[in-house]
């Protein structure tokens, strides 16, 4: 059985966190939660946890430092960053110790279960029933494996990702790259056939599906979850996208 800890210094944040995915499904028999980074660090050290989910802030102490310390025992564990912060350096700090993935809150529930069954397959050798990793690298909008797209263009995907509830759009994109975003733009629809926007657009469909689907949330807050500041040009995209309305496919849910 896999052991879990969960870091954050807001308890409904890691009762949330507990309770968003059948964990003894995927094999955890054990799951510790932690309020403090002091703590976290004896309890890491002494569980040895498979998986540990750090919030980017705790208390005064930023997640990834800590991981970073506790890289220095050579504790086997994989972790995992929440926050609810968009900030790219985050991020990229979060690389740089190792980090699975930088999950942006409110965690998402199928992301949060993507990189878990990820890390079982790859890092624990596990299995996810009749699934296997390939599945499990393959971008859900254009259904290809990310290892067959360009470091750039999966650069942009993880930007999207990151950041899809804000105002993302191709020319901020583009900026951070220091890169004129019309010939960026021409890069992403040649590799990947789509538009920037379509891809954007479509990627959000999808994470409003699943919340429709799977949670009992108003369709209102669920569009402004995703990014949409206008709810009838949210109706709009969804009808355009599903050939339904929010309400029909919750319905038939």
């Amino acid at each position: 059985m896999y052991k879990l800890m969960i870091v954050d210094d807001e308890p409904q944040i890691l009762e949330g966190v507990k309770r968003i995915l059948d964990w003894n499904q995927y094999g955890f028999g054990r799951i510790e939660t932690c309020e403090t980074t002091e703590e976290a660090m004896t309890k890491v050290v002494d569980l040895q946890p498979d998986v540990a989910i750090f919030d980017v802030c705790i208390g005064k102490t930023l997640g990834y430092e800590t991981i970073s310390r506790l890289n220095e025992f050579k504790i086997p564990t994989k972790y995992i960053i929440m926050s609810g912060y968009s900030e790219f350096k985050y991020a990229q700090e979060a690389i740089r110790c190792g980090v699975k993935d930088y999950l942006l809150k409110p965690v998402e529930r199928t992301k949060l279960q993507q990189v878990i069954e990820k890390i079982i397959v790859e890092d624990l050798n596990g299995t996810i029933g009749d699934k296997n990793s390939e599945d499990l690298n393959r971008d859900p909008v254009l259904g290809v494996q990310y290892e067959h797209l360009s470091k750039l263009v999966n650069r942009i995907l993880l930007m999207i990702k990151m950041e899809y509830a804000q105002n993302i759009t191709l020319k901020s994109v583009a900026e951070r790259f220091q890169m004129n975003s019309t010939y960026l733009g021409q890069l992403f629809l040649k590799e990947t056939g789509m538009k920037f926007s379509e891809y954007l657009m479509a990627y959000r469909m999808l994470l409003a599906e699943d919340r429709i689907r799977s949670t009992e949330e108003k369709i209102s807050y669920i569009a402004f979850s995703v990014g949409y500041n206008n709810l009838n040009y949210f109706y709009t995209h969804f009808h355009s996208f599903f050939g339904k309305s929010p309400s029909e496919l919750r319905g038939k849910a």
